[in-house]
């Protein structure tokens, strides 16, 4: 007799026992934060308690960004971190997009530098694919939100 798990490729490994599962996702948690999450925080006007960081380079900054982030490509985050961000407050870093590891690497030199970090998951591609305002070289920008990545008619996905 064949069991599930020997022709389901999802099951071939078992699911974690539950409380690993919460350890593992409350860290992930810890670790990531949601491009609609940010938005919605900046949105709300005030201090969010966080600052964004576009680790990308000069010309993909001015190709575009998200409002009042603070734009410290990774190769300088050594020398220039002290001058651009307070160590008391957390640093929320993203670079292109989910196939893009420049918000780890740069995640990673700030939390060696001593700085409270979390990488917002997507990057830029899915901040412009939600349909949130954007800034360029030449000004503010939007474009519509993407249907495969964003509620049409709703506020949040309800996640």
């Amino acid at each position: 007799m064949t069991t599930t798990a020997q022709v389901n490729a999802v099951l071939r490994t078992p699911p974690a026992a539950p409380a690993a599962a919460a350890a593992y996702f409350s860290a992930s948690l810890a670790f990531h934060a949601d491009v609609s999450d940010v938005a919605s925080v900046l949105a709300a006007g005030g201090d969010p308690g966080f600052v964004v960081l576009d680790s990308r380079s000069t010309a993909s900054w001015d190709q575009g960004r998200v409002p009042g982030a603070i734009h410290l490509p990774t190769a300088l985050i050594a020398e220039q971190a002290e001058q651009l961000l307070d160590k008391a407050v957390p640093v929320v870093t993203y670079c292109w997009g989910p196939g893009c590891n420049g918000a780890t690497r740069a995640a990673l030199a700030l939390a060696e530098l001593g700085y409270q970090v979390k990488e917002m998951l997507g990057g830029f591609e899915y901040w412009v694919r939600e349909g949130f305002a954007y800034e360029t070289w030449e000004g503010p920008a939007t474009k519509d939100a993407d249907p495969l990545t964003a509620p049409v008619d709703a506020e949040d996905c309800g996640c």
